[in-house]
């Protein structure tokens, strides 16, 4: 019993499929005629006349007519790769600031925000024993001067001997080492600025006691920054320092600012397979920040190719192609799709001086058949 709703089922869709199928796909036509089913397909009207058939494999109006298309001379454009990234911004110099003794502050001589000079003081701390360390080894050398002086002095009387000159000129140099490092113990109690630039956020006050450990604040130079971001490794060969580079702060989309590429990594990353690279952007109005996101963007140019318009560009089983009016005839041209803009598909496409691609009627074109060329046909195009 189950059998007989599966039968009816099959029955129902060869009814749908046949008609359709005579219809559309003109290869089943030598099938059904077999069948004995063409004929009265034809007689209902299912099925497309002969006629009907042998004008649409042959592309025209009748069959083996002209078929009208409209072509063109395919333009040359320049390839054009554009890599975009994000990056990260920092100033060209930036250090961070910590005492190198501990000690008390004293004294802050600088504010969040200002702008100071290399060798500017930022921090005074407690040094009132290095001061009395100093003047204590002062004393040391000035008496160890004035002895090496008294004794050379007598070495002409006979009074001295070389002996005591050498130990004078030995506790002279004692004192000499005593000194200075007296002195560098003293100055290492003010923390002065090694580069010029903005002072950031300064994290003590006075009264605290710090150590070497203790950041102070940050010096950034933000003359011009550096933004570090990455390539693709299919660049790695083509980014060059001194190349031109385009940023755009995330936060101000629309401002562009020209810069250079500074500096690239020496290897590519195995696990992102991206190249680090370093541009530099100018920083003229202070405007900017370190810290800043930045949308990054290089162009690259290459090699000249052959311009079409996409509507020229079909699709078969074997990939992209298009449709040459050569010599008038057609003729079908595999292509490989290079880039794609916004007016013209770049592609790899071998051509013939005079080929025309055809953009319009390419529904109806067959291999070696003849083609009427209508108006927008354009010069001859070279080959490529």
């Amino acid at each position: 019993m189950k059998i007989l709703p599966q039968l009816l089922a099959i029955l129902a869709i060869g009814a749908v499929a046949v008609p359709v199928a005579a219809r559309f796909v003109p290869g089943t036509h030598p099938w059904l005629d077999r069948a004995g089913l063409l004929q009265p397909l034809r007689a209902i009207g299912l099925a497309p006349a002969p006629d009907e058939t042998a004008a649409a494999k042959g592309g025209g109006a009748s069959a083996g007519g002209p078929v009208p298309v409209i072509a063109a001379a395919p333009q040359r454009q320049v390839l054009r790769d554009q890599v975009t990234a994000i990056g990260s911004a920092r100033g060209v110099q930036s250090v961070v600031l910590t005492p190198d003794v501990s000690g008390r502050i004293t004294a802050l001589r600088a504010a969040p925000g200002q702008r100071v000079t290399a060798g500017e003081v930022i921090v005074e701390l407690d040094s009132e024993q290095a001061q009395l360390a100093a003047d204590r080894a002062r004393l040391v050398w000035e008496d160890a001067r004035a002895t090496l002086e008294r004794l050379e002095k007598l070495t002409g009387s006979g009074a001295t001997t070389a002996l005591q000159i050498q130990e004078a000129q030995l506790a002279l140099r004692t004192a000499d080492l005593a000194l200075k490092t007296a002195e560098r113990d003293l100055a290492d109690h003010r923390l002065v600025a090694p580069i010029a630039g903005v002072v950031g956020l300064i994290e003590v006050q006075t009264g605290d006691l710090v150590s070497p450990s203790t950041v102070v604040t940050r010096i950034e130079d933000r003359s011009s920054l550096i933004v570090d971001f990455r390539v693709p490794e299919r660049v790695a060969t083509l980014v060059k320092p001194g190349d031109p580079v385009m940023a755009e702060p995330i936060s101000t989309p629309g401002q562009q600012i020209r810069g250079v590429i500074g500096a690239i990594d020496n290897r590519v990353d195995e696990t992102s397979r991206s190249l680090r690279v370093q541009a530099r952007i100018g920083n003229d109005r202070d405007d900017l920040r370190a810290g800043m996101a930045f949308r990054m963007v290089l162009d690259f140019t290459g090699a000249e190719y052959a311009a079409v318009d996409p509507l020229s560009i079909q699709w078969g089983a074997d990939g992209a192609y298009v449709w040459v009016a050569r010599q008038g005839k057609a003729q079908r041209l595999p292509i490989r799709i290079l880039q794609r803009n916004a007016d013209a598909v770049l592609v790899d496409l071998v051509l013939e001086p005079g080929d025309l691609v055809i953009t319009e009627g390419v529904q109806m074109l067959r291999p070696g058949g003849p083609v009427d060329l209508a108006g927008g046909a354009g010069a001859p195009g070279a080959g490529g």
